[in-house]
């Protein structure tokens, strides 16, 4: 299993996703900001990883503390979590797993930890973040490889695989549950510009798994859900709205136009953690938008001219009438969404 995200005694280790597929690089990150950059940078990204990693760097800022009392320890702690919500604002994981540690933080402190105990139940409640995204995309992808048929060809678009989880993968680990029941699947990826994540990514995973994967281009998606060579789309999610809406890698959109002009399912695959109950519709999902250069440039390299401009929005929000189903860790969802998926969370409470 790829390794997306370790914890290690000496600090954080991340596989550096920008030198995919050329190089296989682990750099060990030793201080918290050293994380909090390498998820702005996107040495790692997708919305679980992200909530993982910034986990394990509030882990790793708390343990580097040099407080001498507990409430130093806090106030370190407050300003190391303050960070680690700047990096990304899309990604709802990453405020999930921040609230979490919050959590561990005050519950420890109620019990009258030491600053050493806090310390340990941090790095505890990290490394529990990490092994719990595992599961959750394991459970996921039972539920979601039912909805695969055999002998399927299934487009996907960006990397929602080990590469964008602590392993296994939402989307991809759907792809990855249904050939492990026996059934064959072929993929279309979807390049994904202006980072490349199919390219770089999704078909280095699939490639490693040897599931057959074609790359497409994004331009060429609603030629191929139109011919018949598609049938099923399924993506990952950076955000859900209440009302089934989802934020998605830019361009996510137009391929959930595309299949539902062409009756392909759409379906969707995130944990509970990705589901923002707070928001009742896209149009409340902040939106990233990012350095003009990744756009205009291709790891330093000009592919446009030096005097033209350049938008680049991350992500998209595809309107809930477009996705088939929400496949979650604990179960899949359908319209009515507003319902369907508060009753997720409900059965999770129960449980």
């Amino acid at each position: 299993m790829i390794k997306t995200v370790e914890w290690t005694d000496d600090g954080v280790v991340m596989i550096d996703q920008r030198l995919l597929p050329a190089e296989e690089l682990y750099p060990l990150l030793k201080t918290y900001e050293e994380v909090a950059r390498a998820i702005e940078d996107m040495v790692v990204r997708g919305a679980p990883a992200i909530g993982v990693s910034a986990a394990m760097g509030i882990a790793l800022g708390v343990k580097n503390s040099s407080a001498s009392s507990v409430e130093e320890l806090d106030s370190d702690f407050e300003r190391i979590c303050q960070r680690m919500s700047k990096t990304r604002p899309t990604a709802v994981n990453l405020f999930w797993s921040v609230e979490r540690m919050r959590w561990a933080f005050k519950s420890a402190r109620r019990e009258g930890a030491s600053s050493d105990d806090i310390k340990k139940r941090l790095i505890d409640e990290a490394q529990a973040i990490h092994r719990e995204d595992i599961e959750s995309n394991r459970r996921m992808g039972r539920f979601g490889a039912a909805l695969i048929p055999d002998q399927a060809t299934v487009l996907t678009h960006c990397n929602a695989g080990a590469l964008a989880t602590a392993g296994f993968g939402t989307a991809l680990g759907v792809i990855r549950a249904a050939v492990e029941a026996g059934k064959r699947v072929e993929v279309f990826a979807d390049e994904t510009r202006p980072f490349l994540q199919g390219a770089r990514l999704t078909a280095w995973e699939l490639a490693k798994d040897h599931i057959p994967v074609t790359l497409i281009t994004d331009g060429m998606a609603g030629h191929f859900l139109k011919s018949g060579r598609v049938d099923c789309v399924i993506v990952g999610a950076d955000r859900i709205a209440a009302n089934g809406d989802v934020a998605n890698k830019i361009g996510t959109y137009m391929v959930a136009v595309a299949a539902h002009e062409n009756n392909i399912p759409f379906y969707v695959a995130a944990p509970l953690t990705t589901i923002d109950l707070k928001l009742n519709s896209g149009d409340e999902i902040p939106i990233e938008s990012r350095s003009a250069a990744e756009v205009t440039h291709f790891r330093g390299n000009p592919v446009a001219p030096p005097d033209v401009g350049a938008a680049n929005p991350a992500f998209d929000v595809t309107p809930h009438r477009y996705v088939s189903a929400i496949i979650t860790d604990r179960g899949v969802a359908r319209e009515p969404y507003d319902t369907s998926l508060r009753a997720l969370f409900e059965s999770k409470d129960e449980g």
